[in-house]
């Protein structure tokens, strides 16, 4: 199986949008769903959890995550600190908010962060590029100082996407590689790693050569490890 770079990842994304024709909303509602269920696969006995979104795409894939964990059974709850105005995003966050998830003000301290059963880190996504902006700084500081097991969605926030974890980085128990792994899974020593976004056409797997393994039946994740 491949892993990819940055500038290959930021392609196969290029190319699904032009050349597959995906739409925006189309691949992170399948992204977020198949999240949601590894999830489920890997702690269903979890109840309360935190979803941390950030401004982009991995955000967006948080907030459809959250409304699935929702739909799942588990008590939601959602921090949301840099918003955008985009119509898709205030629809995708009217969508949680109208499924009684809570919208937290404030950044939670590390003590309150222990009293959730999982946290899901859906803040930087494949385009992320380190340093990390002073506006989640003491997000990043708090998830590495917490005992609650990290879920992140892709890249583990404030990772570099090919390097991998800075000295002081998070250490998720849980990653799920999105479309294909990037070069950062390799550092990941957590518990669960998952393959979703079960979306791929044939000839761009074999364009890249990303030699994905075989989803059973009609699941839309695979674990790796």
């Amino acid at each position: 199986m491949k892993y990819l770079n940055q500038q290959e990842a930021i392609n196969v994304d290029q190319e699904l949008f032009n050349n597959y024709k995906f739409s925006v909303d189309q691949l992170m509602e399948l992204a977020g769903l198949s999240t949601a269920c590894a999830i489920h696969d890997a702690y269903n006995e979890a109840t309360k959890v935190l979803v941390y979104c950030g401004p982009g795409n991995n955000g967006g894939d948080g907030l459809v995550c959250a409304r699935h964990l929702k739909l799942f059974g588990y008590e939601l709850e959602l921090f949301y600190p840099k918003r955008t105005s985009k119509a898709l995003y205030e629809n995708l966050l009217h969508q949680c908010k109208s499924m009684n998830i809570l919208i937290l003000n404030q950044n939670p301290s590390v003590s309150e962060l222990n009293c959730y059963d999982l946290i899901v880190d859906a803040l930087f996504g494949f385009s992320y590029k380190p340093p990390t902006r002073p506006e989640f700084q003491e997000i990043l500081k708090n998830l590495r100082e917490i005992e609650t097991p990290i879920c992140s969605i892709d890249i583990p926030s404030g990772w570099d996407v090919e390097d991998g974890p800075p000295e002081d980085g998070i250490r998720p128990d849980f990653l799920i590689s999105l479309t294909a792994p990037k070069l950062c899974a390799k550092f990941f020593k957590g518990r669960h790693h998952y393959l979703g976004g079960r979306f791929v056409p044939p000839a761009l797997q074999n364009k890249y050569d990303l030699n994905l393994p075989a989803y059973p039946g009609h699941s839309n994740f695979v674990k790796l490890n």
